[in-house]
């Protein structure tokens, strides 16, 4: 996707902001900044996701397994599976969700 307008970054919880890179009828990825200390909670949704490390590093919190995580490692996040993540250094991720979070879209479209 190319655009002219700048990123505009949305803060989940304090030190993790995300923006949708594309999005379409069954799959959608956003990419995903998490500042070293940055602590998104245990949560759990119906979408499958994927989270593909870029850079950084990331301790994760799947069901009752702990993943630590680093550059070029991906895990798949089963649907109604709660996770949650440490960021152990500042890190970027790629979030891939199926089908599409609508809860998160809708955000963006109010994001100002």
């Amino acid at each position: 996707m190319t655009t002219d307008q700048p990123i505009r970054w949305i803060e989940m919880v304090p030190g993790i902001r995300r923006h949708t890179i594309a999005s379409g009828a069954g799959l959608m990825h956003m990419q995903v900044r998490l500042d070293a200390g940055a602590v998104m909670p245990v949560h759990q949704h119906p979408h499958e996701q994927t989270t593909y490390v870029l850079s950084g590093r990331l301790r994760f919190r799947l069901g009752e397994e702990t993943h630590e995580l680093a550059a070029g490692d991906v895990l798949l996040i089963p649907s109604n599976t709660p996770h949650g993540v440490d960021a152990l250094e500042d890190t970027l991720v790629l979030d891939t969700f199926s089908p599409p979070r609508e809860d998160l879209l809708a955000q963006d479209r109010t994001a100002g």
